[in-house]
């Protein structure tokens, strides 16, 4: 339940990456195992599972708009919908789920041994004062209701469709974004009148304000990459480097599932060394989906491929911004507990999800499957 949820977390951005691990440490420890079990669990799941969901999320939105400028590159009428990885996705949630039961029963539950309460670092303070309180129950209950309410509206969205009576072209699929902000921003603040924490209609843009200062550094790369992109489309440099590799790669024999494998190792690897994904797919996109074109693949496919290079490795990134908070959750439970130990217990689970990702990923191909609707591996 903790790796399938946590998988799934993306729906709620990287902010699964701090709530999932922390009560998976909890029902771990509810329940007579070892709560650093459970916080592995749910950080692998966040974080090296990242990109899998059963539904279509906001990171699906953001790499299909990127993916789709570089594939004009090379077909100016190439249209790449949000869902084109949706079946892959869709079935990795089961796959790395597996995968991950299998990495923490037989890796990381008999390396951690039995449970010493007495190891951690006031525990028990940090449970008592994180009982909920009951305004907070009223509230959280307010908030439940208020986000069936709104999945019915999102169900009664699906109805409405494109003028060519498409579902994928139609409001719902190409407004999910501001569907996603509206529903978090709404959600928030009716918890937070019912709680009390929101006393008056300016108290909310405030701690919008307050949770967009973290954001600054992101804000700053973006601006960036967006003259790094138009470099490329100016000079047209990234169809020079697609042009010249393609040919370079047919020459040499080097295509097909080699050169797939070629790329994800390429994508983990400088994940290692810069964690923004979507700043990876900016700059890897005006190449890679081109050259990829080139030799056949879809733009689909290759997103996919840097998907899963990306994922994998998130969990054992020594520069990852959430290492340390992961790191201070494991101490309340460990006081020994350091970085070494958490990449050193990730690294099965990269591993493994790397290892499923890619078998899963050369069924697809020799069989030919549907990344999503109505999008193949092949053009």
């Amino acid at each position: 339940t903790v790796l399938f949820l946590g998988i799934n977390g993306s729906i709620a951005s990287e902010a699964s990456i701090i709530v999932v691990p922390a009560l998976a440490a909890a029902a771990f420890e509810s329940v007579g195992m070892h709560p650093i079990a459970g916080l592995l669990a749910g950080y692998a799941a966040t974080n090296a599972g990242f990109t899998a969901c059963v539904i279509v999320a906001g990171t699906d939105v953001l790499l299909a708009g990127v993916t789709e400028s570089a594939a004009q590159m090379i077909d100016p009428s190439m249209t790449v919908n949000a869902t084109c990885n949706w079946y892959f996705m869709f079935v990795s949630v089961f796959t790395l789920t597996v995968a991950g039961v299998f990495v923490n029963k037989k890796f990381i539950v008999p390396r951690l041994g039995t449970y010493d309460p007495a190891n951690g670092e006031g525990v028990d303070a940090v449970e008592s004062s994180s009982e909920i309180t009951p305004v907070q129950a009223k509230a959280l209950r307010g908030a439940g209701i208020f986000s069936i309410l709104y999945i019915v509206l999102f169900a009664l969205m699906v109805i409405l469709r494109a003028e060519d009576g498409s579902i994928l072209n139609g409001p719902f699929i190409k407004g999910l974004v501001p569907i996603l902000m509206i529903y978090f921003i709404l959600v928030g603040v009716v918890y937070g009148l019912i709680a009390g924490t929101i006393k008056k209609s300016s108290d909310v843009p405030l701690l919008m304000g307050q949770a967009l200062e973290g954001m600054t550094g992101y804000i700053v790369l973006v601006f960036v990459i967006a003259q790094f992109i138009n470099m490329f489309s100016y000079t047209n440099l990234g169809m020079i480097i697609a042009v010249k590799s393609a040919d370079a790669l047919q020459a040499a024999g080097f295509t097909g599932i080699p050169l797939m494998l070629f790329f994800i190792i390429l994508c983990c690897v400088v994940n290692l060394f810069m964690t923004s994904g979507s700043g990876k797919w900016y700059i890897f996109a005006p190449i890679l989906v081109p050259m990829m074109m080139m030799l056949g693949y879809s733009p689909a496919f290759a997103q996919i491929v840097y998907r899963i290079g990306d994922s994998t490795t998130n969990a054992i990134t020594p520069i990852y911004p959430y290492i340390p908070i992961a790191i201070g959750m494991a101490k309340k439970y460990d006081r020994n507990f350091g970085m070494g130990s958490l990449i050193s217990m990730m690294l099965p689970y990269s591993i493994a999800f790397l290892l499923v990702w890619i078998v899963q990923m050369i069924v697809w191909v020799l069989l030919n499957l549907p990344l999503g609707p109505g999008v193949n591996v092949f053009l």
